[in-house]
């Protein structure tokens, strides 16, 4: 080893270990956002005044309705996505071009003068795409909306031997859409936004070094 490469590696090593646990901390930070949220005050049955009538409008659809209706009601989402896309494109042109220069009688020496272009473009491009994600995840409600929407928020993290795997998911449901099990299929959720992110030695392995992507972002060609 060359005495700079000596030089620079005791000054790489602090600065890979610390792009390492940055990248386990603003996961832990982004999971804050997913914190549970309870309603302000108890929904007790005694603190409630009652009408007498067997329909309360701020349940769920049904009296004994066991589904998710108020803030702070948990809801299981069954992922169900799968998706698939190709894209072609091909292109292409010729153009020509030519043109004589007729001289005037005194000037002409025998001379031909002729001239073209010729111009020819082509060009093709793929791309295809697929991805897969299916489980349950449960999420709690965090807002009602007038006619029964709920946005929901929730998250589940896994920690194996080398990292961790957070499924995040947010967005609105129909109360109508919840089923008697109290689950909602993954597509019928409005404004769906789901995430499925890995921290830790798995997920490092999987993607390029700090310096490696520094060097392509500055590289000419």
């Amino acid at each position: 080893m060359t005495r700079p490469a000596r030089l620079l590696r005791p000054a790489l090593l602090p600065a890979a270990l610390l792009a390492a646990g940055c990248a386990q901390q603003i996961q832990e930070a982004a999971s804050d956002a997913y914190a549970p949220v309870f309603p302000a005050e108890a929904r007790a049955e005694t603190q409630r005044l009652s009408t007498g009538a067997v329909y309360d409008g701020t349940g769920g659809l049904f009296a004994s309705d066991r589904r998710a209706a108020q803030v702070g009601d948990v809801l299981t989402v069954q992922l169900s996505e799968s998706f698939a896309a190709t894209k072609s494109q091909d292109a292409s042109s010729t153009k020509s071009d030519s043109f004589d220069i007729d001289l005037p009688a005194d000037l002409d020496a025998g001379l031909d003068l002729t001239a073209g272009t010729d111009r020819t473009f082509s060009g093709s491009g793929a791309a295809s795409q697929s991805n897969s994600l299916t489980g349950r995840v449960s999420v709690m409600v965090t807002r009602r909306h007038p006619g029964g929407l709920l946005e929901i928020l929730g998250q589940k993290k896994l920690t194996l031997n080398n990292g961790d795997e957070y499924i995040r998911l947010s967005g609105l449901v129909r109360e109508a859409d919840i089923s008697a099990d109290n689950v909602v299929r993954s597509d019928r959720i409005a404004n769906a936004r789901i995430e499925y992110i890995g921290a830790g030695d798995v997920a490092d392995t999987g993607r390029k070094g700090w310096l490696s992507r520094t060097l392509e972002t500055v590289a000419p060609f």
